[in-house]
């Protein structure tokens, strides 16, 4: 089986991920419809609308993403990391307030960061498919709920 050079591996993850949260290249999304970008014009009273409502609000699927790449986050770094509590957020997150929203945006941008440093400090991956296909579900995961957003926005508006 061949292989490729981790220095390809690393460029093309964060190439994805920077697609899913702020410069769209073209390979998945259309223009303007990053995950910041999307953020950008959508204001607390509108992401506290749980559309449907029965599912989720918009707060709550960015707070979870911002979570998840926590998780992800210390899980690789520490694969000793206490369980998380997935359920939490779904619970906790319904209305907010605009610095509460802001917040929850802000809280985004730091983990993803974060995951993108882990991810540029990583000089060689492990032939480890947990940390492998931990950091590629990342840009699985968030694509799924950048698009879970996107179709709410189009009830919202």
């Amino acid at each position: 089986m061949s292989s490729i050079d981790s220095a390809v591996f690393t460029e093309a993850v964060v190439l994805m991920l920077d697609e899913a949260f702020d410069n769209v290249h073209g390979f998945f999304l259309d223009k303007n419809t990053s995950f910041f970008e999307t953020l950008a014009d959508i204001s607390a009273t509108q992401a506290s609308v749980p559309v449907g409502g029965k599912c989720a609000t918009l707060a709550a699927q960015v707070k979870h993403v911002a979570f998840y790449l926590e998780v992800v986050e210390k899980s690789v770094r520490n694969p000793d990391s206490p369980q998380a509590d997935w359920d939490e957020i779904w619970r906790t997150t319904s209305r907010v307030t605009e610095a509460e929203w802001a917040a929850i945006q802000a809280e985004l941008r730091s983990r993803y960061d974060d995951i993108l440093r882990l991810i540029e400090e990583t000089p060689v991956w492990p032939k480890d498919m947990q940390t492998i296909g931990s950091v590629m579900a990342v840009i699985a995961h968030t694509a799924y709920h950048l698009g879970e957003i996107r179709q709410a926005l189009c009830t919202l508006r």
